[in-house]
């Protein structure tokens, strides 16, 4: 048996074989890890709304207020939309040979 030997000039690493997104699981853990990561930015906000008494506490007050709708929107947003727009390619309008725009029928005589 004959061994295969890369071409001089392919790329190292693994090739892409699929356009196949991420696991489902792996999408939802993320989602929920930024989800977590954002609810406990808003604890600190109130956190520090109580402990400060000067103009950043209105600051604070509406980070508390406003993170949990974006926080909510992120992680309804549901999987990610693919960039790559896959090995779809469109096939080439079919050209016709010169004189094929004839239909087929009895030949016609000129004058007739």
């Amino acid at each position: 048996m004959t061994q295969r030997r890369a071409r001089p000039d392919a790329a190292p690493g693994a090739v892409r074989i699929t356009t196949a997104p991420a696991a489902l699981t792996d999408d939802v853990a993320a989602r929920t890890r930024r989800y977590l990561v954002q609810m406990s930015i808003r604890v600190v906000c109130f956190a520090g709304a109580v402990a400060v008494d000067h103009w950043t506490r209105w600051v604070l007050l509406a980070g508390a207020v406003v993170l949990p709708y974006v926080a909510v929107i992120g992680a309804n947003a549901g999987r990610e939309r693919r960039t790559d727009p896959g090995t779809f390619v469109a096939p080439a309008p079919a050209a016709l040979p010169p004189g094929a725009a004839r239909l087929p029928g009895p030949e016609r005589k000129e004058g007739t």
